[in-house]
């Protein structure tokens, strides 16, 4: 039988598995904390525990920043990191396709909240990507958005930007940051040193706006 083991106010299930090499640690999505280790001693399992309180904290705390981006399907929805009401104006679209679905089917209700990002993707992201296309003195040929897993944004050697629909989800300051990041391409097409300076000189808090984007996992 597993046991619970104890690091300040943290607690974590302690599984024995004696075919393993070393002891690791797993956070899961609902934030519960996993011990795996090969020593019987549980003394050991608490020091590893108590070494790795920091990095435990920092996935709790990414874990809670992604809980940010989760609603209650067909109640609320989330836009700009701020959580409306689906009787809100801000959700009189998507309010509409979910009363001509007429259905509570999971994956339909999904389509619709995709469809409704979409849409405000079309509506709000061509002025902000033409804003700083004018001041950063830049031409892209192409402008798409579609939902995408792994990457908020994209920029191909033929000047084509596509952006994640995903990112009407999260603050306005996180969607410029990825706005300009995927304009700097058109300049560098790397990481480079010289692609940050070029980011930086438009987006001077970059570099926390990058780390914010980063601790956000994309959502399904």
């Amino acid at each position: 039988m597993n046991k619970t083991i104890t690091c300040k106010e943290l607690s974590a299930e302690l599984v024995y598995a004696p075919k393993l090499k070393h002891s690791y640690i797993k956070v899961n999505h609902d934030s519960s904390i996993v011990i795996k280790t090969p020593y019987k001693q549980e003394r050991y399992a608490v020091d590893f525990f108590h070494e790795k309180e920091l990095w435990i904290r920092k996935q709790l705390h990414k874990n809670f920043l992604n809980q940010q981006l989760q609603v209650n399907l067909e109640d609320e929805v989330m836009i700009f990191g701020e959580i409306y009401s689906i009787d809100s104006n801000e959700a009189e679209y998507l309010r509409a396709k979910l009363h001509r679905l007429r259905t509570s089917e999971p994956k339909r209700v999904l389509s619709a909240y995709d469809d409704f990002y979409k849409y405000i993707s079309h509506e709000y992201l061509p002025q902000r990507v033409q804003y700083f296309a004018n001041i950063m003195n830049l031409d892209y040929k192409v402008l798409k958005f579609r939902k995408m897993k792994s990457r908020w944004g994209s920029c191909s050697s033929s000047k084509e930007i596509t952006l994640n629909t995903q990112l009407m989800k999260v603050q306005k300051e996180l969607v410029d940051y990825v706005v300009v990041h995927e304009l700097a391409h058109l300049v560098h097409m790397n990481h480079s040193k010289r692609f940050h300076e070029l980011v930086e000189a438009y987006l001077p808090h970059s570099k926390t706006l990058r780390k914010r984007l980063k601790d956000i996992r994309l959502p399904a």
